[in-house]
């Protein structure tokens, strides 16, 4: 008799996992609460492992009188762990009442022995919850039994950008701030190359810019010793993550002393760095008062940036910031490109000076909290001729482009992701920072031209002909005014759209039906 074949059952992914972790909490907290209790329960395993690794590697060493000395771990760049700290103490008391105390005082001890994690850790922040002990003590035990590959130091970042990830497409409003999808943090680094020298974040969110430099270097066989990392951020707890985002790949970097207003509070102020990356605030309103920061140095040769919007406040603060060799690659709104008045004329000012190096609008739907299309700025403040060095070794040579302007347009570019977002793909990242590549190299006569609906390189002359407008679209050839539609594509994406909303709306009527049956006032339908 033939055996009948079994049913192979998938493996549970580590993603899946993860979720299942996060779900014990669900109707205990709110959503946005879920990163910070999960990542600040997950830190602690991971602190803890490391350290018992290192335990385990001096006894076998035959260093056991060392094992509970600070400096035979922060030598490796491990955190030392002390004993109340430490995740199998916590996980043996997951069940007892006082496990929210335990699992506060133990990032108070972390803490205490780690200076890198001054300010990155919270405080009382587990009693505040009020969780049930119940609910703390599964979440424990879930994070706990979730077996790991064994690079850990990939997977902790594999953890904490799906949590980031997840939580950003499913909080709501403001989901953004703390988060720029991993895709358009590639293409920036992959675009300016920050080998070497400092790195400079003014809104640093929850690090990834930093994240990426770092990995950037790796894969070309640099070292993170050649980099320096500064960085700034204004709200408490998105700069807590960004230091335990850090701390936790062994990253070092300067963020300030405490969270802080960029613009009121720069805790950078004599810095020029040499490559900065950012995601400021889009349309930021009521950023200054209107008699503050009027005189401030940052603005020196420009007019200075209107109260309405902050958008130009940005790119000067950027713009004083670079070294003599620096570039900035950063993303702002759309609106930023035509603004007129006083935007206008600080625009025409960046392009006389020379500073616009490229610009190129992306796609929609790349990030969590708009549709829109945004732009990618890139500023050089040395666009001469000049070598620089890689760090396999190759030296490279840029050609002069004095008074040039790459435009890009990458509004027909992404690969669906998530339902209704979209991501560049590793191919077009390719091809976009070939394009840019070859049109700074001194081949690139033959290497680059412009294509329709693509790319075009404008002079600062045909720029200055255009009122000093940075809209890719007055540059670019195109084949048609008019949009060729996919009609069939169209209605299918409004198709899934419109039943997005009916489910939601489905369930919130279900919601409320729900309520008004509890307090006694059942809705007869």
């Amino acid at each position: 008799m033939a055996r009948r074949a079994t049913k192979q059952v998938k493996e549970p992914t580590l993603e899946s996992k993860l979720w299942t972790a996060a779900d014990v909490l669900r109707n205990a907290v709110e959503a946005a609460e879920y990163k910070h209790i999960v990542l600040n329960l997950f830190f602690l395993r991971f602190a803890s492992e490391k350290f018992e690794e290192q335990r385990q590697k001096l006894i076998a060493d035959g260093k056991e009188r060392y094992i509970e000395m600070k400096e035979f771990y922060t030598k490796d760049n491990i955190f030392f762990v002390p004993e109340d700290a430490r995740w199998s103490k916590i996980k043996a008391n997951a069940k007892q009442a006082d496990i929210a105390i335990r699992i506060d005082k133990a990032l108070e001890l972390l803490e205490a022995e780690n200076p890198e994690l001054v300010g990155a850790l919270p405080s009382g922040y587990f009693v505040r919850l009020e969780l049930e002990t119940s609910k703390l003590g599964s979440l424990v035990d879930e994070i706990g039994n979730i077996v790991l590959p064994d690079d850990e130091q990939d997977i902790i970042g594999r953890v904490y950008e799906y949590y980031l990830t997840q939580f950003a497409l499913k909080e709501g409003k403001g989901k953004g701030e703390f988060y720029t999808p991993k895709t358009i943090v590639k293409l920036i680094v992959e675009m300016i190359e920050p080998f070497s020298g400092k790195v400079y974040d003014p809104c640093c969110g929850s690090g990834g810019m930093f994240v990426q430099s770092i990995d950037f270097v790796g894969h070309h066989q640099g070292s993170s010793r050649d980099i320096s990392i500064y960085g700034q951020e204004y709200t408490a707890t998105t700069y807590r993550l960004a230091k335990m985002n850090l701390a936790i790949r062994g990253i070092s970097a300067n963020l300030g002393q405490a969270p802080r207003n960029t613009f009121s509070a720069d805790q950078h102020k004599d810095l020029k760095a040499d490559f900065i990356m950012a995601n400021p605030p889009f349309n930021q309103k009521k950023w200054r008062a209107e008699n503050e920061l009027v005189d401030d140095p940052r603005w020196d040769g420009y007019e200075v940036p209107p109260t309405s919007n902050a958008n130009y406040g940005w790119i000067l603060h950027i713009a004083s910031k670079l070294s003599q060799d620096g570039v900035a690659g950063f993303l702002l709104a759309n609106g930023a490109l035509s603004e007129s008045g006083t935007e206008q004329l600080i625009r025409k000012q960046l392009i006389e000076n020379d500073l616009v190096e490229a610009i190129a609008i992306l796609p929609r739907n790349l990030f969590y909290t708009t549709d829109i299309s945004v732009t990618l700025w890139i500023l050089n403040r040395n666009k001469k001729a000049r070598f620089y060095r890689t760090p396999g070794g190759e030296m490279r040579r840029l050609r002069d482009r004095s008074g040039q302007v790459l435009f890009l347009d990458l509004r027909q570019k992404g690969v669906p992701f998530e339902k209704k977002y979209v991501e560049l793909s590793d191919e077009e990242r390719t091809e976009i920072t070939g394009t840019y590549h070859a049109w700074q190299s001194p081949n690139w006569e033959t290497e680059y031209e412009n294509v329709p609906e693509y790319c075009y390189s404008a002079t600062k002359e045909e720029i200055a002909s255009k009122d000093y407008t940075l809209v890719p679209s007055r540059y670019i050839e195109f084949a048609s005014q008019g949009e060729a539609v996919d009609y069939d594509k169209r209605m299918r994406e409004l198709q899934g759209e419109l039943a997005e909303v009916l489910k939601r709306e489905e369930e919130t009527r279900a919601q409320v039906l729900k309520v008004f049956e509890e307090l006694g006032y059942g809705i007869e339908l």
